[in-house]
């Protein structure tokens, strides 16, 4: 799924998995600790992280308040905004490919809106 998302984006699976924490657990900011956490990540690897995505323009970190807010950026919402359908096709390709039918319905049935 990785190849496929960074064929389609050029984003890592590590640069989508931080610009979706992003936008789906804190609205485009995250302090960079609760982001860390989320990703199961230590601080430092983040940080280097978040680095490189920077320098691309993805993310930016504010210092404010003894806190370091990271926030998305405008090409941040674009990358994510464009890698969303690769991600959702390649999950449907790759791991559901290879349950039943039956098994895909009530995979998708639990993840569907109510």
């Amino acid at each position: 799924m990785a190849r496929d998302i960074a064929a389609a984006t050029g984003l890592s699976d590590p640069d989508y998995g931080v610009l979706s924490r992003l936008a789906d657990l804190g609205g485009g900011q995250l302090r960079q600790q609760d982001l860390a956490d989320s990703m199961d990540w230590d601080k430092s690897r983040l940080s280097h992280h978040q680095t490189r995505m920077q320098q691309r323009g993805l993310v930016e970190r504010r210092s404010a308040d003894g806190t370091v807010p990271v926030h998305l950026t405008g090409a941040g919402r674009a990358a994510l905004a464009e890698a969303v359908p690769g991600h959702a096709a390649a999950i449907r390709r790759h791991p559901l490919s290879r349950l039943s039918r039956e098994q895909q319905r009530a995979i998708t049935g639990l993840t569907a809106d109510e």
